[in-house]
Protein backbone atom coordinates (compact mmCIF):
# COMPACT_ATOMS: atom_id res chain seq x y z
CA UNK A 1 0.00 0.00 0.00
CA UNK A 2 0.97 3.51 -0.87
CA UNK A 3 1.84 6.04 1.74
CA UNK A 4 -0.70 8.84 1.16
CA UNK A 5 0.96 12.21 1.54
CA UNK A 6 -2.52 13.97 2.32
CA UNK A 7 -4.57 12.32 4.88
CA UNK A 8 -6.72 15.66 5.31
CA UNK A 9 -7.66 15.53 1.63
CA UNK A 10 -10.86 13.42 1.01
CA UNK A 11 -11.95 14.95 -2.42
CA UNK A 12 -10.11 16.73 -5.36
CA UNK A 13 -12.11 19.70 -7.71
CA UNK A 14 -10.95 18.88 -10.94
CA UNK A 15 -10.48 21.55 -13.75
CA UNK A 16 -12.13 20.08 -16.87
CA UNK A 17 -11.88 21.92 -20.14
CA UNK A 18 -8.06 21.05 -20.82
CA UNK A 19 -7.09 20.07 -17.90
CA UNK A 20 -9.70 16.69 -18.22
CA UNK A 21 -11.09 17.08 -21.64
CA UNK A 22 -9.65 17.79 -24.86
CA UNK A 23 -12.04 20.97 -25.91
CA UNK A 24 -9.72 22.04 -28.99
CA UNK A 25 -10.49 18.43 -31.22
CA UNK A 26 -13.30 17.48 -29.93
CA UNK A 27 -14.68 20.72 -30.93
CA UNK A 28 -13.25 20.85 -34.15
CA UNK A 29 -14.31 17.68 -34.84
CA UNK A 30 -17.84 17.93 -33.98
CA UNK A 31 -18.20 21.38 -36.06
CA UNK A 32 -17.12 19.11 -38.84
CA UNK A 33 -19.49 16.40 -38.72
CA UNK A 34 -22.47 18.71 -38.39
CA UNK A 35 -21.76 21.59 -40.80
CA UNK A 36 -19.66 19.67 -43.49
CA UNK A 37 -22.89 17.22 -44.72
CA UNK A 38 -24.13 20.90 -44.91
CA UNK A 39 -21.68 21.97 -47.44
CA UNK A 40 -19.28 24.16 -45.33
CA UNK A 41 -15.79 23.47 -45.39
CA UNK A 42 -13.85 25.50 -42.62
CA UNK A 43 -10.69 25.32 -41.31
CA UNK A 44 -12.23 23.46 -38.00
CA UNK A 45 -9.72 24.25 -35.60
CA UNK A 46 -9.82 27.64 -36.46
CA UNK A 47 -13.21 28.15 -35.97
CA UNK A 48 -12.83 26.09 -32.34
CA UNK A 49 -10.07 28.69 -31.59
CA UNK A 50 -12.14 31.04 -32.28
CA UNK A 51 -15.59 30.05 -30.48
CA UNK A 52 -12.91 29.29 -27.50
CA UNK A 53 -11.64 32.87 -27.63
CA UNK A 54 -14.49 34.89 -26.83
CA UNK A 55 -15.53 32.17 -23.24
CA UNK A 56 -12.98 33.96 -21.26
CA UNK A 57 -14.69 37.30 -22.36
CA UNK A 58 -17.89 36.10 -21.34
CA UNK A 59 -17.71 35.00 -18.25
CA UNK A 60 -15.41 38.30 -17.42
CA UNK A 61 -19.08 40.13 -18.27
CA UNK A 62 -20.66 38.10 -15.18
CA UNK A 63 -17.27 38.17 -12.99
CA UNK A 64 -17.36 41.94 -13.13
CA UNK A 65 -20.90 42.74 -12.43
CA UNK A 66 -21.91 43.48 -16.30
CA UNK A 67 -23.91 40.78 -16.72
CA UNK A 68 -26.08 39.06 -14.68
CA UNK A 69 -24.86 34.77 -14.12
CA UNK A 70 -26.18 32.75 -17.16
CA UNK A 71 -24.91 28.81 -17.82
CA UNK A 72 -21.83 28.63 -19.78
CA UNK A 73 -24.09 27.11 -22.30
CA UNK A 74 -25.57 30.79 -23.15
CA UNK A 75 -22.24 32.06 -23.15
CA UNK A 76 -21.29 29.82 -25.79
CA UNK A 77 -24.43 30.16 -27.76
CA UNK A 78 -23.71 33.78 -27.64
CA UNK A 79 -20.19 33.43 -28.53
CA UNK A 80 -21.07 30.92 -31.63
CA UNK A 81 -23.45 33.66 -32.53
CA UNK A 82 -20.48 36.34 -32.71
CA UNK A 83 -17.94 33.96 -34.52
CA UNK A 84 -21.15 33.15 -37.47
CA UNK A 85 -19.99 35.95 -40.02
CA UNK A 86 -16.76 35.30 -39.83
CA UNK A 87 -16.75 31.50 -40.69
CA UNK A 88 -20.03 32.64 -43.08
CA UNK A 89 -22.23 30.80 -40.93
CA UNK A 90 -25.08 33.53 -40.78
CA UNK A 91 -27.67 31.08 -42.31
CA UNK A 92 -27.91 28.24 -40.24
CA UNK A 93 -31.28 27.44 -38.72
CA UNK A 94 -31.65 27.28 -34.92
CA UNK A 95 -31.78 23.94 -34.73
CA UNK A 96 -28.27 23.37 -36.31
CA UNK A 97 -27.19 26.10 -34.40
CA UNK A 98 -28.28 24.44 -31.01
CA UNK A 99 -26.54 20.93 -32.15
CA UNK A 100 -23.33 22.89 -32.39
CA UNK A 101 -23.08 24.18 -29.20
CA UNK A 102 -23.51 21.40 -27.66
CA UNK A 103 -20.42 20.60 -29.20
CA UNK A 104 -18.87 21.07 -25.77
CA UNK A 105 -21.01 18.01 -24.34
CA UNK A 106 -19.00 15.91 -26.85
CA UNK A 107 -15.11 16.21 -25.99
CA UNK A 108 -12.95 12.97 -25.47
CA UNK A 109 -10.77 12.71 -22.12
CA UNK A 110 -7.13 12.85 -22.59
CA UNK A 111 -6.23 9.01 -22.56
CA UNK A 112 -3.79 9.21 -19.05
CA UNK A 113 -7.54 10.52 -17.10
CA UNK A 114 -9.36 6.62 -17.68
CA UNK A 115 -6.45 4.36 -15.63
CA UNK A 116 -5.92 7.86 -13.45
CA UNK A 117 -9.31 8.21 -12.41
CA UNK A 118 -9.71 4.74 -11.62
CA UNK A 119 -6.97 4.97 -9.09
CA UNK A 120 -7.95 7.98 -7.49
CA UNK A 121 -11.67 6.98 -6.86
CA UNK A 122 -10.63 4.51 -4.59
CA UNK A 123 -10.14 6.74 -1.98
CA UNK A 124 -11.63 10.13 -2.88
CA UNK A 125 -14.31 11.92 -4.16
CA UNK A 126 -14.02 13.16 -7.70
CA UNK A 127 -16.16 16.21 -7.79
CA UNK A 128 -15.52 19.12 -11.25
CA UNK A 129 -15.05 22.36 -9.98
CA UNK A 130 -15.49 23.50 -13.64
CA UNK A 131 -16.42 26.56 -15.23
CA UNK A 132 -18.89 24.43 -17.52
CA UNK A 133 -22.22 24.06 -16.45
CA UNK A 134 -24.14 20.66 -14.65
CA UNK A 135 -25.34 19.98 -18.02
CA UNK A 136 -22.28 19.69 -19.94
CA UNK A 137 -20.51 18.06 -17.12
CA UNK A 138 -22.87 15.45 -16.48
CA UNK A 139 -22.78 14.29 -20.40
CA UNK A 140 -18.99 14.72 -20.03
CA UNK A 141 -19.16 12.13 -17.47
CA UNK A 142 -21.38 9.76 -19.06
CA UNK A 143 -19.72 10.09 -22.05
CA UNK A 144 -16.10 9.09 -20.67
CA UNK A 145 -17.01 7.10 -18.05
CA UNK A 146 -15.54 9.71 -15.31
CA UNK A 147 -18.36 8.42 -12.83
CA UNK A 148 -18.08 11.92 -10.72
CA UNK A 149 -19.60 12.12 -6.88
CA UNK A 150 -20.80 14.98 -7.82
CA UNK A 151 -20.75 18.17 -9.78
CA UNK A 152 -19.59 21.89 -8.49
CA UNK A 153 -18.42 24.89 -9.88
CA UNK A 154 -19.83 27.78 -11.45
CA UNK A 155 -23.72 26.97 -11.20
CA UNK A 156 -23.49 26.42 -7.13
CA UNK A 157 -21.61 29.56 -7.03
CA UNK A 158 -23.51 31.40 -9.57
CA UNK A 159 -19.81 32.91 -10.46
CA UNK A 160 -17.40 31.89 -12.37
CA UNK A 161 -13.59 31.07 -11.51
CA UNK A 162 -11.23 32.17 -10.30
CA UNK A 163 -13.63 34.54 -8.23
CA UNK A 164 -13.08 33.22 -4.70
CA UNK A 165 -16.90 32.28 -4.37
CA UNK A 166 -16.44 29.59 -6.67
CA UNK A 167 -13.92 27.42 -4.59
CA UNK A 168 -15.50 28.28 -1.16
CA UNK A 169 -19.76 27.47 -2.45
CA UNK A 170 -17.97 23.78 -3.74
CA UNK A 171 -16.56 23.22 -0.76
CA UNK A 172 -19.30 24.15 1.73
CA UNK A 173 -21.76 21.79 -0.41
CA UNK A 174 -19.93 18.49 0.86
CA UNK A 175 -19.31 19.97 4.60
CA UNK A 176 -16.13 19.68 4.10
CA UNK A 177 -13.36 22.69 5.23
CA UNK A 178 -11.32 24.06 1.99
CA UNK A 179 -8.44 22.29 3.63
CA UNK A 180 -10.29 18.84 2.85
CA UNK A 181 -9.72 19.28 -0.79
CA UNK A 182 -7.18 19.74 -3.59
CA UNK A 183 -7.67 21.45 -6.65
CA UNK A 184 -6.49 19.98 -9.66
CA UNK A 185 -5.66 21.63 -12.82
CA UNK A 186 -3.56 22.32 -15.62
CA UNK A 187 -3.66 26.15 -15.10
CA UNK A 188 -1.94 27.79 -12.59
CA UNK A 189 -3.60 30.67 -12.15
CA UNK A 190 -6.90 28.48 -11.12
CA UNK A 191 -4.62 26.93 -8.67
CA UNK A 192 -3.25 30.28 -7.14
CA UNK A 193 -6.81 31.10 -6.90
CA UNK A 194 -7.77 27.81 -4.80
CA UNK A 195 -5.12 28.20 -2.96
CA UNK A 196 -5.94 31.59 -1.53
CA UNK A 197 -9.09 30.05 -0.53
CA UNK A 198 -7.13 27.23 1.27
CA UNK A 199 -7.36 24.74 -0.64
CA UNK A 200 -4.59 22.30 -1.75
CA UNK A 201 -3.43 22.25 -5.39
CA UNK A 202 -2.39 19.76 -8.12
CA UNK A 203 -1.18 20.75 -11.13
CA UNK A 204 -1.41 18.15 -14.42
CA UNK A 205 0.44 19.34 -17.07
CA UNK A 206 -1.04 19.82 -20.76
CA UNK A 207 1.61 21.13 -23.12
CA UNK A 208 -0.31 21.68 -26.25
CA UNK A 209 -3.69 21.68 -24.79
CA UNK A 210 -4.47 24.28 -27.53
CA UNK A 211 -2.12 23.11 -30.18
CA UNK A 212 1.36 23.75 -30.84
CA UNK A 213 2.79 25.82 -28.22
CA UNK A 214 0.09 26.11 -25.94
CA UNK A 215 -0.26 24.94 -22.69
CA UNK A 216 1.92 25.02 -19.37
CA UNK A 217 5.08 23.20 -19.83
CA UNK A 218 6.15 23.74 -16.15
CA UNK A 219 3.95 25.26 -13.51
CA UNK A 220 3.80 29.07 -12.39
CA UNK A 221 3.73 28.56 -8.96
CA UNK A 222 4.86 26.37 -6.16
CA UNK A 223 1.40 23.16 -5.58
CA UNK A 224 1.39 20.53 -3.38
CA UNK A 225 1.09 18.16 -5.76
CA UNK A 226 3.08 18.40 -9.96
CA UNK A 227 2.38 15.89 -12.01
CA UNK A 228 3.25 15.22 -16.02
CA UNK A 229 -0.45 13.49 -16.52
CA UNK A 230 -2.85 11.30 -14.21
CA UNK A 231 -1.10 8.37 -13.51
CA UNK A 232 1.68 10.10 -12.25
CA UNK A 233 -0.85 12.29 -10.06
CA UNK A 234 -2.37 8.90 -8.79
CA UNK A 235 1.10 7.88 -7.82
CA UNK A 236 1.98 10.69 -6.03
CA UNK A 237 -1.07 10.96 -4.28
CA UNK A 238 -0.52 7.46 -2.95
CA UNK A 239 -3.32 5.61 -4.70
Amino acid sequence: MQTNPFPEVQALFFDVFSTVVDWRNGVAREAERILKPLGYSLDWLVFADAWRALYQPGMEEVRSGQRPFVKVDVINQRALDQIRPRFGLEKLDEVTLAELNLAWSRLDAWPDVGPGFARLRARLRLCPCSNGSIAIMAELGRRNDLRWHTVLGSEIAQDYKPKPRVYLASAEALNLKPSQYMMVAAHSLDLIAAAAQGLRTGHVGRPGEAGPGTGETEPMGRFDVVAKDFLDFAAKMGT
